[in-house]
């Protein structure tokens, strides 16, 4: 990156963030709370034979591209291109390329390897902008006009709001399922009296 004009670090910050509405729209649109690991439009678009598969590999190299646009060096990005490749011809496999979509995730792969970039070559080493990147932008616009946003518990809280209802979803969706699972064991004992 030497040779080259060197991005500011809000430049930066807006790119990586912009990757990641990408990353998370491709990979991640559904996840499970507190963790990077979710369901995203490549899964959904590996669902169409073939077609599906090639916009996939397609939308993945423009992530390869927003990438170079922050200086990633092209050999740092060829294991990217070579996972999006392996994903392309897997997926043309019904059913097993599907779910290998849910776990190969080339778009989040190139998020991470640029967050490395620049963690080394810009030394920027918060995440709050990739981990919730829609969320994140729409904090710091909130943060401008309020000091009350710029409270740290108030802005850790708006930036896990997917992760706290979903956590909440589940204990909701675990105390469903006992309560069930109580109802009928309630009818069955009922039946054998």
């Amino acid at each position: 990156m030497s040779s080259e004009k060197k991005l500011s670090t809000q430049e930066v910050i807006q790119l990586e963030r912009d990757l990641a509405k990408f990353a998370n729209m491709m990979d991640s649109v559904v996840r499970i709370p507190f963790t990077k690991q979710g369901v995203g439009a490549d899964a959904a678009l590996s669902t169409i034979p073939v077609a599906g598969d090639a916009a996939g590999f397609a939308l993945t190299c423009y992530a390869v591209y927003k990438a170079k646009q922050i200086g990633v060096p092209q050999t740092k990005l060829n294991g990217v291109i070579r996972l999006a490749a392996v994903d392309a011809v897997v997926g043309f496999i019904p059913v097993l390329g599907t779910v290998f979509d849910i776990f190969i995730r080339p778009s989040r792969r190139a998020l991470d390897v640029v967050h490395d970039h620049i963690r080394e070559e810009y030394q920027i080493h918060s995440d709050d902008h990739v981990l919730h990147p829609f969320l994140h932008e729409k904090l710091e616009q909130k943060q401008q006009q309020s000091a009350f946003w710029r409270n740290p518990v108030v802005a850790w809280l708006w930036i896990h709001i997917p992760d706290i209802l979903g956590a909440i979803v589940l204990v909701l969706i675990g105390f469903a399922l006992w309560f069930g699972v109580s109802l009928l064991w309630d009818w069955y004992q009922s039946l054998t009296v």
